[in-house]
């Protein structure tokens, strides 16, 4: 019985993957799976870890961040084995997009990390996607990780501003 119930929710992380077109982090499946009730977390991250040793997912890691994506192999499995996905799953999952899309996509796509350079010295990395499309990136170097940990938290708030500011003043002669 744990087996069929682990393969729906290899499953139900497979076609959560399926309907966006960006990554998922860890806590978003997470937060979704947990808040449904349908399994405990340490069960969900063994699935997970299943999942990338199959090669069904793929996963990036940023700063604190690890990101899902889909790969061709899960693709095929979620197509073949949808129908073993309760119809009331499936609905549950397309609201939870349908009403946090925005969020989500803004949570992933709005990244900053950062990496020493040499002593003392650190690269931050910050960027902008759009469906996958890098709309800005910004590298920095700074003189001390807590800058460069100040950049990173605060980027996802002020990105959009950065942004703004950098094209009306590209655009202004």
């Amino acid at each position: 019985m744990q087996q069929d119930s682990n393969t729906l929710y290899k499953l139900i992380v497979l076609f959560m993957l399926d309907k966006v077109d960006f990554p998922l982090t860890n806590s978003q499946i997470s937060e979704f799976i947990l808040d449904q009730g349908y399994t405990n977390y340490f069960t969900l991250q063994t699935v997970i870890n299943e999942l990338l040793d199959s090669d069904m997912i793929r996963v990036e890691n940023i700063r604190n961040s690890s990101l899902y994506h889909l790969e061709s192999a899960g693709k095929e499995a979620v197509d073949i084995f949808e129908d073993r996905i309760p119809d009331v799953i499936k609905q549950d999952i397309l609201s939870f997009f349908e009403k946090n899309k925005y969020e989500l996509r803004s949570e992933v796509e709005i990244t900053a990390d950062y990496y020493p350079t040499r002593k003392d010295e650190y690269y931050v990395d910050c960027k902008i996607k759009e469906k996958g499309n890098v709309l800005l990136e910004l590298r920095l170097n700074v003189y001390s990780k807590e800058q460069a940990i100040h950049i990173c938290d605060d980027w996802h708030k002020d990105s959009s501003d950065v942004y703004g500011y950098l094209v009306e003043k590209l655009m202004s002669k």
